[in-house]
Formats: structure tokens, C-alpha cells, sequence
């Protein structure tokens, strides 16, 4: 029986080697989209043979600091972390890319994120049928959700109590996803960009402190 080396990457399930040759013969810049059970992050990239390159970024953890009060992964949070890329990539001249799953399945959060990259002025191939309808972005079916359990108060308070200790009450997830949007299409994206880059920069500056420190005293 022969032996057929298979690679690393493939047999971990990490890497389609087949997308990847095609992703580097179009020499088109890409985007990626990473959702996990807490948050989503997306990224613009440019490939190249020697490595890659993040052109810019938004995660899911960005919402906040523009008054988002709901889920970080929800459908809603999906769409507004799009749209936020999709302002900052035009800001920087880049207004087309192809989405990249590499190993991942589509789904309908992906989708959601999608359209909001679209919706903030990025040209991707897409179909109008993949997307999620607006009703469903919008989370006003999570509004219906909450106006139908609030009669049992335990499992309405234990359902929505990270968004209730947000201060936002999920009845009006789809209007305060709609303040969020307009918030983001209004974006001032030059001082976003430049505060972000302030947080970064200090907030790797604390990291480096930290490990120089030694016998209780800071090494600068």
C-alpha cells in the first residue's frame, strides 16, 4: 500500500490549498471574516507569495466605543462590524475585494457581515439571495422575541441581562441598531482611525512595561 503524504495544514483542516492558488493568481485583495462565540473580526488583506498583508481591520469589540449597547456576535453586530470596515477601507482607497471562507462554511452571520461591507461602499461579488433579509440584521426579531417572553420575567431577565446591564432595553434592538448605523455612515473615520492607533500604541507600550519590570521597580 502506498503512502500519500498529505500536508500539515490540509490534514488539520487549516488551510484549502486549491482557494489559496486561486486567491494568489487573481492578485485581488480579499477579505476575511472570523466569528466566534464572543465576537467577530474581519479583515481586509493583500496577498502576496512572501505573506500577507492586513490592510485594515474592524472587530466586533469596536462597536461600543460608537454606542453599540447589544450582542458582539449577533446578526445586527455582524452587519454594523461590516459596515465599520467597509468605512475605513474607502477612507484608506479601497473600494473592491472578493471574500475569502479558505476552510469555513458560509453562514448567514458571514453573510450579514458581508452586506454591511458592501452597504459602507466596497464592490464585492455576492448574490442579493445569500443575504439575510433586513428584518433579520436589523434584530427586529429579537425585538419580537423579547416583547413575547416578557411575561416570564426570570427567563426574559436571564435571556437578555448582559444587553439589560448595557442600559438597552431589548425591545428596542432595532432602533437602537438603526441609531448605530447612522452613527457609523456619519463616522468620522480620520479621528477613529487615529484614536484607535493611540489605544493600540499605548496599549502595547503597557504590555512592554510590564515584562521589563523586575525586583518591584519598572525598567523604561
Amino acid at each position: 500500500m502506498n503512502y500519500v503524504h498529505t500536508l500539515k495544514r490540509i490534514r488539520e483542516r487549516k488551510t484549502n490549498y486549491h482557494k489559496r492558488s486561486s486567491l494568489l493568481l487573481s492578485k485581488k485583495r480579499f477579505i476575511t471574516i472570523k466569528v466566534t462565540n464572543q465576537n467577530i473580526l474581519t479583515q481586509i488583506i493583500e496577498p502576496s507569495i512572501t505573506g500577507d498583508k492586513v490592510i485594515t481591520s474592524a472587530h466586533s469589540t469596536n462597536l461600543p466605543k460608537l454606542g453599540w449597547k447589544g450582542s458582539l456576535n449577533s446578526l445586527p453586530a455582524c452587519y454594523l462590524t461590516g459596515l465599520l470596515l467597509g468605512k475605513k477601507a474607502i477612507f484608506k482607497g479601497i473600494n473592491n475585494a472578493i471574500l475569502y471562507t479558505g476552510k469555513d462554511t458560509f453562514t448567514e452571520r458571514i453573510s450579514a457581515c458581508l452586506k454591511g461591507l458592501i452597504d459602507g461602499g466596497i464592490e464585492i461579488p455576492s448574490s442579493e439571495d445569500s443575504f439575510p433579509s433586513n428584518e433579520r440584521i436589523s434584530g427586529e426579531h429579537i425585538s419580537t422575541y423579547a416583547s413575547d417572553l416578557k411575561s416570564d420575567a426570570e427567563i426574559y431577565n436571564k435571556r437578555f441581562s448582559t444587553i439589560i446591564k448595557n442600559g438597552l432595553n431589548p425591545e428596542n434592538y432595532k432602533s437602537h441598531f438603526e441609531e448605530c448605523k447612522e452613527k457609523i455612515m456619519n463616522l468620522d473615520v480620520q479621528n477613529f482611525i487615529k484614536n484607535e492607533n493611540n489605544y493600540l500604541h499605548k496599549s502595547n507600550k503597557n504590555k512592554g512595561e510590564k515584562v521589563n519590570q523586575s525586583d518591584g521597580r519598572l525598567n523604561k
